[in-house]
């Protein structure tokens, strides 16, 4: 892929020996898959605030919300040494233009999800986040983010990829003007994908976009970013998809021979006992789309949102 997807990375996933006994955790999928797609800028927070390889181990410790950082045998406390360094290099990645962000998992300073803080009583709570993890989603609110070891979760990294994809060809529509025109396009373009996602915010958006004449550029282009990104967030589901499936199948009322309908109804109904994956009404329908050259649903990123060889839509 020549125009690859820049997001951010924990240094050692990629096979960095960055970590605190000189080793990596070197992560295939997001080299070897992954990677095909992606332009990594990588980051390990404890070797660039300048602690060195190897190091004593360091932990969370206090209030999740605002844990400290220690190392796990002589109590130095390296809290502020973090935060001032991450301060400057979330303003130094601002210049990336990063569509998302892969964390290191239970890592003091880049786990993003449940990070074992240890209580004043000693006791491990999965409550935290890393130091530098939050200063990271707290600067970038609407840059999606996951770890590596909820990506072997098919529903989750379906999800994360699906919002860095969508957020580049966001950014993308960006580069060229903000106007009506840009936002009605893309906005068109995206509508089953985001219906797929949330019915509730396709709806809000919709309205909008068609009351967008009475807002001030930016504040639209804003308002219109954060309802995207908060919709994608949110995962899909086979109600979801089915409703999906079914509003497509609509747009061939006068074009399907009764052969046709008959089957796409069965695949559909195998989607919903899941005996089947998404990806097997997909491609029928794209089928239909190619055949009868349907033009609303041949511009719909739904029926094609990203490679399809990440096999993202291949899990029951």
């Amino acid at each position: 892929m020549e125009n690859r997807i820049k997001i951010g990375v924990s240094a050692c996933l990629l096979g960095h020996t960055v970590r605190w006994n000189a080793g990596h955790k070197r992560d295939r999928y997001i080299t070897d898959t992954l990677g095909l797609y992606m332009e990594y800028v990588p980051v390990c927070p404890e070797v660039e605030c300048g602690l060195g390889v190897p190091r004593e181990t360091m932990r969370l410790v206090g209030d999740p919300d605002n844990p400290r950082l220690v190392t796990s045998k002589t109590d130095i406390d390296h809290t502020d040494r973090m935060i001032r360094w991450a301060r400057e290099k979330v303003k130094d990645l601002e210049k990336e233009n990063l569509c998302g962000f892969i964390f290191r998992k239970n890592s003091p300073s880049s786990g993003r999800f449940n990070v074992p803080v240890k209580n004043f009583k000693g006791m491990p709570q999965k409550k935290g986040v890393g130091i530098f993890a939050r200063i990271f989603s707290e600067y970038f609110p609407l840059i999606p983010v996951e770890e590596d070891g909820r990506l072997n979760d098919a529903k989750l990294r379906e999800t994360f990829i699906e919002q860095i994809f969508t957020l580049k060809r966001w950014r993308e529509a960006l580069s060229k003007r903000k106007s009506m025109g840009i936002l009605v396009d893309f906005h068109t373009r995206h509508k089953l994908l985001i219906m797929s996602h949330s019915p509730k915010h396709l709806r809000t958006m919709g309205k909008l976009v068609a009351e967008g004449k009475a807002l001030p550029v930016e504040k639209l282009f804003t308002e219109y970013e954060n309802q995207l990104m908060e919709a994608l967030r949110l995962k899909t589901t086979l109600k979801k998809n089915i409703n999906v499936l079914q509003h497509v199948m609509g747009y061939f009322k006068q074009h399907l021979s009764k052969d046709e309908k008959q089957e796409l109804l069965e695949i559909i109904d195998q989607y919903r006992r899941e005996y089947v994956p998404l990806i097997v009404p997909i491609t029928l329908l794209n089928h239909f789309v190619r055949k009868y050259r349907q033009p609303y649903l041949q511009q719909q990123y739904y029926l094609n949102p990203h490679p399809i060889a990440l096999k993202l839509r291949n899990h029951v």
